[in-house]
């Protein structure tokens, strides 16, 4: 029973198999005939694709082909009408290169015939010359020197109105323009301007107190001495002790000090170094402060503080008994307002002015002039070359640069010159006077001359026989530029020079 399901079952399995197989043999066939199907489709659908884009690139190849022939024809026509044009030039270049060399040709013989000409008349010039010279007797050089001495003295007179007339328009331009600068830079610096001065003496309510200050045998005023480094002159003068140094600052130091000890009472060495030390303090903080308070006023911000520190000390200065730093603020307005007229660079030319002698804050202790000091101290603490440049050569030490510099010279020409600003010692005062007529008189055909307005014009009285009215002008310039180079002062010297024709006859 067993035997006969199991046989039955492997039959059934058997057929089973069989007929799956089969059934799995039709659904591949069918499906095999499907995508044949498919492929011939999609071959079809290509071939159709590809002929179409074939006839379109076709079509493009055409269109193309027939465009570049069009504009080959164009180009080929364009090319011929080109052709056509640089034929016709060059057959007007040819022409035209025909007619310039004819042209060059007929310029050479022209120029033959000319050096003819030329050497010709160069041979008659030569033979009327010599011709000249034989009948006159006196060479070509002696004949224009004799024919310009002729003119001068037959247009003497019309030259000397003319000049006349140019200085004098001149002049007056000149002098209208400056007159209109000065006016307005005058106008705006219209306050007053106390020249101050440092004194060197110290009163005293008695004479009791020079026993005091000297100190047994001597130990008082010689430690003073030896703590501020100046000389104390205690002598009978009444109610007076004069301090001397070279350094205005240590002067100024030894004067607080010893106005201070006097009004303590209490002196004695170790009292005075305390008193000179707090005199030291108050002196720089004053230094500093009168820096401060001239570039503030000045309106000059960008100094470094040594330079500022350094300006401070001017208060301290006097040239000619006027002060040095308020010279130079006053110097600084001036040149503002020069530079404002004038275009100049305003900042500058204020700079230049306000520094332009810092160099005799320290000149009593580094060897060389004001002038090399300045410049020294500038360049060390890194002040602007611009401001050096304007402030080098407002004593003609240095050549004018810049427009600066000369506005710098002139304020300070304006600031020293005028009437007051400053005072000369009569010895200084004589042998400039003495110097200046000395120079003047050692020129040809000067009879004497006379220094007046303190030093301010020299008069010139020139022998009439010996000096023209013409040599008079240029003798009149040529004193101005010799006292220029070998003279120093301040301000300008007006130069008069006078020829005067006096006939005298007596009637008996």
């Amino acid at each position: 029973m067993i035997t006969q399901i199991l046989i039955v079952a492997g039959t059934a399995l058997l057929v089973g198999v069989c007929v799956g197989y089969y059934l799995r043999l039709i659904i591949a066939l069918g499906k095999r005939r499907s995508i044949e199907i498919d492929i011939k489709q999609m071959m079809v659908g290509a071939k159709e694709e590809a002929q179409k884009i074939l006839d379109d690139a076709k079509k493009k190849v055409e269109d193309r082909a027939e465009k570049l022939t069009t504009q080959e024809k164009e180009q080929h026509i364009e090319f011929k009408k080109t052709e056509d044009r640089l034929i016709k030039k060059e057959a007007l270049l040819d022409a035209r290169q025909v007619e310039i060399d004819r042209e060059v040709e007929n310029m050479k013989i022209k120029i033959e015939e000319i050096k003819l000409i030329r050497d010709r008349a160069e041979t008659l010039e030569e033979e009327k010359v010599f011709a000249l010279q034989t009948i006159a007797g006196m060479s070509g050089a002696e004949a224009r020197q004799a024919l310009l001495a002729e003119i001068e003295r037959d247009y003497e007179t019309d030259l000397l109105i003319r000049m006349q007339k140019l200085e004098t328009t001149a002049k007056e331009r000149l002098d209208r323009r400056a007159r209109e600068i000065l006016s307005t830079s005058i106008q705006r610096m219209a306050q007053g301007n106390i020249a101050e001065i440092m004194t060197t003496s110290v009163a005293i309510p008695s004479d009791d107190i020079k026993g005091k200050i000297i100190g047994k045998e001597g130990r008082n005023i010689r430690a003073f001495e030896r703590t501020t480094g100046v000389e104390l002159i205690v002598d009978d003068t009444p109610g007076m002790i004069v301090i001397s140094s070279f350094d205005p600052i240590r002067r100024q130091i030894a004067k607080v000090a010893l106005e201070n000890l006097i009004a303590d009472g209490r002196i004695q060495p170790a009292k005075i170094e305390e008193i000179v030390e707090k005199a030291k303090e108050e002196i720089h903080s004053i230094i500093k402060e009168k820096g401060e308070q001239a570039v503030y006023e000045c309106g000059i911000y960008n100094f470094d503080p040594r330079i500022i520190a350094i300006l401070g000390r001017l208060h301290f200065r006097t040239s000619y008994g006027q002060n040095v730093l308020a010279h130079s603020v006053e110097m600084t307005h001036i040149a503002g307002m020069l530079a404002e007229e004038l275009g100049a660079d305003v900042a500058i030319a204020k700079a230049g002015a306000l520094v332009h002698d810092i160099g005799k804050a320290l000149d009593h202790e580094v060897q060389g002039t004001h002038i090399d000091i300045g410049i020294r101290i500038l360049q060390k603490f890194g002040a602007d070359e611009r401001v050096i440049v304007a402030m080098k050569s407002h004593h003609d030490d240095c050549p004018h640069e810049t427009i600066e510099a000369v506005i710098v010279q002139t304020a300070d020409y304006i600031s020293g010159g005028r009437p007051g600003a400053r005072r000369d010692s009569v010895e200084n005062y004589l042998k400039r006077l003495a110097e200046l007529e000395a120079l003047v008189n050692a020129f040809n055909g000067v009879e004497k001359s006379y220094a007046l307005s303190a030093g301010r014009e020299i008069r010139i009285f020139v022998t009439p026989e010996k000096v023209t009215d013409i040599e008079a002008k240029n003798l009149a310039r040529e004193v101005a530029q010799k006292i220029e180079q070998e003279l120093k002062y301040p301000g300008e010297i007006k130069v008069t020079v006078i020829r005067e024709n006096r006939i005298i006859e007596f009637a008996r």
